[in-house]
């Protein structure tokens, strides 16, 4: 019996799991596996603590980052597991923690440092999607690599209204006007999901079908309009080096 590999020396992650995949993708592992693979982490370099499910969040200081997860939760709907989190993560960031939100992480951090969630007004954002920087991202530690604009996979249908006083937005898309934000130094949302695959985003899109037929929009040409997102998927590891760099400072 081999001995289990040590925890990195230059610091662990936290992914907090707050939803899992819809059924047809759930054969590809939960957001957290997806995460960690696209992030480059190995199995021993993260933890994970279901929220959604109950389990208590740790405290943050053990970790040179925090990265939260997508979910089909709605942040408006106030559920206690969500506002405990949303508590958490409001003391990390106030503590300096390294954060990134994905999808309802995104809209969660918002909803924690006073920013505003509720239903986009232009409906569900689904599949490729161009993500347009604005100038000033060209100063931030993330997005300074990617270029003005690159595609992204999006599946959506709550947005960052108003972002947290302080946070600088980061980037748009034709149908949301804050698809990324920056709040002080060290903590960032990104509405768009750099962990998803090409198959990730179909299987959404499939998933979804009825409620894209429902607002007047072809799933099928959606689907077919999916395309690899190789500049979106570089943030993740891009998170993780600078959590790195800044963690023990």
């Amino acid at each position: 019996m081999s001995a289990p590999k040590a925890p990195a020396p230059h610091g662990k992650f936290l992914i907090v799991e707050t939803g899992q995949p819809v059924k047809s993708l759930k054969r590809h592992g939960r957001f957290p596996h997806w995460i960690r693979v696209a992030a480059g982490l190995e199995a021993a370099e993260a933890d994970v603590v279901n929220v959604e499910f109950g389990e208590p969040l740790p405290s943050h200081r053990k970790y040179a980052g925090v990265i939260v997860t997508g979910s089909a939760a709605m942040v408006t709907d106030r559920a206690e597991w969500s506002e405990r989190s949303a508590d958490w993560l409001r003391d990390a960031a106030h503590d300096g923690m390294s954060l990134l939100g994905i999808c309802y992480g995104h809209q969660l951090l918002a909803h924690a440092l006073g920013g505003e969630v509720r239903d986009n007004p232009t409906g569900r954002e689904s599949g490729t999607v161009r993500i347009e920087l604005h100038p000033h991202a060209g100063d931030d530690p993330l997005f300074s690599v990617l270029p003005g604009r690159f595609l992204a996979h999006a599946t959506h249908v709550q947005t960052v209204a108003r972002p947290p006083e302080g946070a600088t937005v980061l980037a748009k898309s034709e149908q949301d006007d804050c698809h990324a934000f920056r709040w002080r130094d060290r903590a960032w949302g990104v509405q768009f999901h750099p962990e998803f695959a090409t198959h990730h985003m179909r299987g959404y899109v499939h998933a979804r079908a009825e409620h894209l037929r429902s607002e007047g929009r072809c799933p099928n040409s959606i689907a077919r309009e999916v395309t690899a997102a190789p500049q979106a998927r570089k943030l993740l590891r891009r998170f993780v080096r600078h959590a790195r760099g800044l963690h023990g400072r």
